[in-house]
């Protein structure tokens, strides 16, 4: 199997400012860890069938959002625990790649729904 746009070639700790990901197709993604707790993809963290967030941007401390570790699952996805302690959010490469809202991402985004 080739590699995808949704593979990793690179996963860096930006320190207190959040993740980057190099892409295979050379693309960098940057999330900051409060985006990233925002949207935890765990059903605890979603309100209702329709995948939408339950967490609101700002409604954490900066303290609780700062991960504590972040490990791979399998070869498909990270798991992160975050400093309020949740850690049950599988955050697939594809999930996160969809994530991105740079200026080359967003407009895609919009027009693929």
């Amino acid at each position: 199997m080739g590699k995808t746009a949704f593979d990793p070639e690179r996963i860096e700790r930006m320190g207190e400012e959040g993740l980057k990901i190099r892409w295979a197709d050379g693309h960098e993604s940057l999330y900051a860890w409060v985006g990233l707790r925002s949207h935890c993809p765990c059903a605890a963290c979603r309100e209702n069938p329709q995948g939408v967030p339950n967490l609101k941007p700002g409604s954490l401390p900066l303290a609780a959002v700062k991960p504590f570790t972040i490990q791979p699952v399998g070869r498909y996805a990270l798991t992160i625990q975050f400093g309020d302690g949740h850690k049950t959010g599988i955050f697939s490469f594809e999930y996160l790649r969809s994530l991105c809202r740079c200026e080359a991402c967003a407009p895609r985004q919009f027009t693929e729904g």
